[in-house]
């Protein structure tokens, strides 16, 4: 089953222009599908840079290899480009010496792709991130009942390509996607000296998604120093695995001002580390679980739409918070978030007197949709 992504129409409006188009994101969300499905023709060579031949004849080639190899194509493909030595120059030789070939690359790893290509590809690329498919992507390939029938379901297994086209074999396929694709680049990479120490950070965090997050407390959880907890936490973002949310600190001196939380790009992953499969009305994290679909659903929206914003939660040292604040348009946007409709919330009053340019809104189980989509 063919999903439509809505990054589709966006790169097919720059498939005439000469940059480089760049798409990096987790492994298995479907970024070879979306090239493969929408950008081949008979004038399109793919290259994979996991095949070893691939890597050995592009890590250092010239222009006149590449003319040779390409041939009479106008269009290359070239699929988990951050396998190759020295992409960014290969892109940038591609990009300046042979203008008439469209290059699109695919990155699983933000690691060597992100940091090869910058400098190389100033001015010279469009980057766009692929995450897994989104609500709104499910809405419009089946419908808004359908998806909200299987809202449940989606917050316990989540939004995997394969898990969605497979259901009743989610525990499986997450499964291997934790053990298997979860720290490849990452063990590719770097050099991890303790893999299982980071597998433990990884469950620990998963624990604690929707808290406040302590490098010391996690370090003795884990048995790390801090130094080396942060640096397994940036790693584990550029593999796309988690992401950040710093708190907003500007006005009171009593606000948390390093203080961050950590969320999943994917909640079915989050789960499989932790292996729970309890559904939604026997869980005890549903609220924890609830926050992170929201903010990474709201992410995966403004990446699809091309929406900017900053992003942060609020807490001071009398532990009142705001569990999500988006900046945008001279506006703080402060978001609670509640599964049970029922259930009231409140704003803390201290952010209200020292952010008085603000817009407040409750997101629950009912009204989910308007938080996710709005611009």
């Amino acid at each position: 089953m063919i999903i439509k992504r809505h990054l589709t129409p966006i790169i097919n409006n720059i498939l005439q222009d000469t940059k480089t188009i760049v798409l990096l994101g987790p492994r298995q969300v479907g970024k070879t599908t979306l090239f493969a499905t929408n950008f081949v023709n008979q004038k399109t060579l793919i290259l994979n840079g996991d095949d070893s031949d691939v890597r050995l004849q592009l890590g250092n080639a010239s222009s006149t290899y590449l003319k040779q190899l390409i041939g009479n194509k106008t269009r290359l493909i070239i699929d988990e480009a951050q396998r190759i030595e020295n992409i960014g120059l290969l892109l940038k030789i591609l990009h300046d010496q042979l203008p008439n070939i469209k290059v699109l690359a695919t990155g699983s790893s933000a690691f060597e792709l992100a940091n090869q290509i910058n400098e190389p590809l100033t001015g010279r690329k469009w980057e766009y991130k692929l995450y897994p498919i989104s609500i709104n992507e499910m809405i419009q390939h089946h419908s808004l009942i359908e998806e909200s029938r299987l809202l449940q379901h989606r917050l316990i297994y989540g939004w995997y390509p394969d898990v969605i086209n497979n259901p009743g074999n989610e525990k499986d396929i997450l499964a291997q996607l934790s053990d298997s694709y979860l720290y490849k680049d990452i063990l590719t990479w770097e050099d991890i000296k303790k893999p299982q120490k980071l597998e433990t950070l990884v469950q620990a965090l998963a624990f604690q998604i929707g808290n406040q997050v302590s490098y010391h407390e996690l370090g003795k959880i884990v048995g790390l120093n801090n130094e080396t907890v942060e640096r397994y936490i940036n790693l584990l973002e550029k593999a796309f695995i988690v992401f950040r949310l710093p708190s907003l600190s500007r006005n009171l001196r009593n606000e948390l001002k390093k203080s961050r939380k950590i969320y999943f790009y994917d909640v079915g992953i989050r789960n499989a580390v932790i292996k729970n499969w309890n559904p939604v009305n026997l869980r005890q994290d549903i609220g924890a679980l609830w926050e992170n679909f929201l903010i990474v659903e709201r992410l995966k929206y403004k990446a699809n739409t091309q929406l900017l914003t900053n992003d942060y939660f609020w807490r001071n040292q009398a532990q009142q918070e705001i569990d999500y604040v988006e900046d945008y348009n001279g506006i703080l946007h402060a978001y609670e978030f509640k599964w049970n409709a029922n259930k009231k919330a409140y704003f803390s009053k201290s952010f209200i007197k020292a952010y008085p340019n603000h817009q407040l809104m409750i997101v629950n189980s009912s009204n989910y949709l308007e938080f996710i989509t709005h611009d």
